[in-house]
């Protein structure tokens, strides 16, 4: 097949379509139905289990394995990013990860009790560790297949690309789990286990339109034997120019201090909705199906915002939002007769801002990179940062919810975040992307 050229829009749409092909990981498994089923199947002896000889409350077990997973990822992608950009095999990384991904999330079919409780720790972490690894490798595409005047717009495609598909597939997977007898499926822990299987096929079949169309080797880099060694020098170059570099310095420790935020909110909203404001799981569910849908609005305004103000103004704009959610979170009364509504309110404007700050990201970040070859290694550490924010504010927001006995002073604190990571951005200049 003759090489699309960087800017083709074909290219960008093989691109974004991965966004479409991986998402339903994030929203089916990592979000919606995976938690709760493992909830189900692990809640007997009063939610303890037994793993690997040791007694273990089931959360607790799974939130370990989520946390190993991201360590792993954190610890392994600047290296291989390395690698991969010295020997120009990018697209060869991101197919081993999504692979991972896919397969290791298809294996959950399998996990049905505490007998096969390995099988689903084991499947949790390889999947985790195969969608944040293909991450890194497909951001890192993003400066080779856009210019940079696009960026803010691809982006954006991309995200919008994996709300819709993920919300296209969680919609049959939860009538599939709460309608299981229009499916004619009598085994209640069948249809949860059947969209585990979906979203693997999902996952490395919608992908492979991605992997026919991405150039590979796009620098015709040409590696010599020892090509481990020269990759761990490639990344020891891109480490001495992250602390030359101001404007990346800065944007990484502004993209640090509100993806505490952000990250602490998308995983744990839901946890505060049902134990502190008491709302009903099927709400829930209705409400992380609105926000996802009102994310792929927001990733498309804010977007064409961007391209009349700059990255960095609309950046401080959705941190602001994002702290305002933080503190209507913190008002929010349980009692109300209306916190249902206040509730499903609080989802859309997290939505409308979610799929903003996530696109902008990393489309600033892309903006601002040097003129260079190394972008996998580069965007390693897009990824890495974002991780260790994710294991700080879950800890931040759990210990913090422990000493005050209420989740509610824990969004109080996350709104710090925010206003530490809007304080740093107003140091960057708009000309400096």
């Amino acid at each position: 097949m003759k090489s699309l050229q960087k800017g083709d829009k074909k290219l960008i749409n093989a691109w974004a379509f991965y966004d479409w092909a991986n998402s339903v990981y994030s929203l089916v498994i990592a979000t919606a139905v995976f938690p709760i089923y493992y909830e189900t199947v692990t809640n007997g002896n009063n939610g303890k289990v037994q793993f690997l000889g040791t007694e273990f409350n089931n959360s607790s077990l799974l939130s370990y394995s989520l946390s190993l997973s991201f360590l792993i990822v954190a610890l392994m992608s600047p290296i291989l990013s390395g690698i991969a950009d010295y020997t120009g095999n990018k697209k060869k990384f991101l197919k081993f990860f999504c692979y991972l991904g896919s397969l290791s999330v298809m294996s959950l079919f399998l996990f049905t009790g505490q007998d096969t409780l390995w099988i689903g720790i084991l499947g949790t972490i390889l999947a985790s560790i195969g969608f944040w690894g293909s991450i890194v490798f497909y951001n890192s595409y993003l400066p080779e297949i856009a210019y940079p005047e696009q960026h803010d717009r691809v982006s954006a495609k991309g995200f919008m690309f994996g709300y819709l598909g993920s919300l296209v597939l969680l919609t049959f997977s939860l009538t599939m789990v709460m309608k299981p007898e229009w499916f004619g499926i009598t085994d209640g822990s069948l249809p949860a286990r059947i969209s585990f299987l979906a979203v693997g096929i999902w996952w490395i079949g919608f992908a492979q339109v991605t992997f026919y169309y991405l150039p590979n080797n796009v620098f015709h880099k040409k590696p010599e034997k020892d090509y481990i060694f020269k990759g761990l020098r490639e990344l020891k170059g891109v480490l001495k120019s992250l602390n030359e570099l101001k404007a990346l310095k800065q944007f990484l420790t502004a993209f640090f201090l509100y993806s505490i935020g952000v990250q602490t909110v998308i995983l744990l909203a839901g946890l505060y909705g049902k134990k502190e404001l008491g709302i009903d799981t099927s709400k829930l569910i209705i409400i992380i199906l609105l926000i996802n849908l009102v994310a792929i609005l927001g990733a498309y305004i804010f977007s064409r915002i961007s391209e009349k103000i700059g990255n960095i103004k609309t950046l401080k704009i959705t941190i602001i939002i994002w702290g305002g959610i933080c503190i209507a979170a913190y008002l929010l009364d349980a009692k109300s007769e209306f916190i249902d509504l206040q509730f499903y309110a609080l989802g859309g404007t997290i939505g409308l801002v979610l799929g903003a700050i996530q696109t902008l990201s990393r489309s600033t970040y892309s903006k601002i990179l040097p003129h260079t070859e190394d972008h996998a290694t580069y965007f390693s550490f897009f990824d890495v940062t974002e991780k260790i924010a994710i294991v700080v504010g879950t800890f931040i927001f759990g210990f913090v919810g422990a000493i005050t006995d209420s989740m509610r002073n824990s969004f109080f604190i996350l709104a710090v975040f925010f206003l530490l990571g809007f304080i740093v951005l107003s140091f960057m200049k708009e000309e400096k992307e």
